[in-house]
């Protein structure tokens, strides 16, 4: 119980800290979670890869990329590979959103964890750990 109660905890101090930064943003912390790793993709990505990146069902990332689509901050190309896939790519439109918006969000959130200093490598192995462990347990199969 400790140890969720502080992970709740942590979870609403960082809402709480980039609040000031989606109040007059275009877009939601939602939509920049789906819309960053499209940004900054090394590669082409499908629906399927970014729900797996995220841990989203693929039926919720269709629907919020569909209004994103609608928006005119993504689109997305038929997969030459795979016919039943689409690239999804971001428009110009949806660059400048997200490179107006997630650098922001990265500054409240180095702001809030300043505090750490020279601990803070110390609280990554433990995050870490912790979400390695969290992870284990959900991977298992069923008894």
């Amino acid at each position: 119980m400790e140890v969720v109660a502080q992970v709740k905890r942590i979870s609403a101090l960082l809402e709480l800290a980039v609040e000031p930064v989606y109040n007059d943003a275009d877009l939601t912390v939602a939509e920049v979670e789906l819309l960053v790793p499209l940004r900054y993709a090394d590669e082409a990505v499908t629906a399927i890869r970014l729900a797996e990146l995220l841990g989203m069902t693929r039926a919720g990332v269709s629907k919020n990329l569909a209004k994103l689509e609608r928006r005119g901050l993504l689109n997305r190309a038929p997969n030459p590979t795979d016919g039943r896939s689409a690239f999804i790519n971001l428009t110009d439109a949806g660059v400048r959103a997200i490179d107006d918006v997630f650098p922001r969000e990265l500054d409240a959130h180095a702001q809030l964890l300043a505090g750490l200093g020279p601990d803070r490598d110390k609280v990554i192995v433990v995050l870490t750990r912790l979400a390695d462990a969290m992870e284990s347990q959900l991977s298992r199969p069923a008894e």
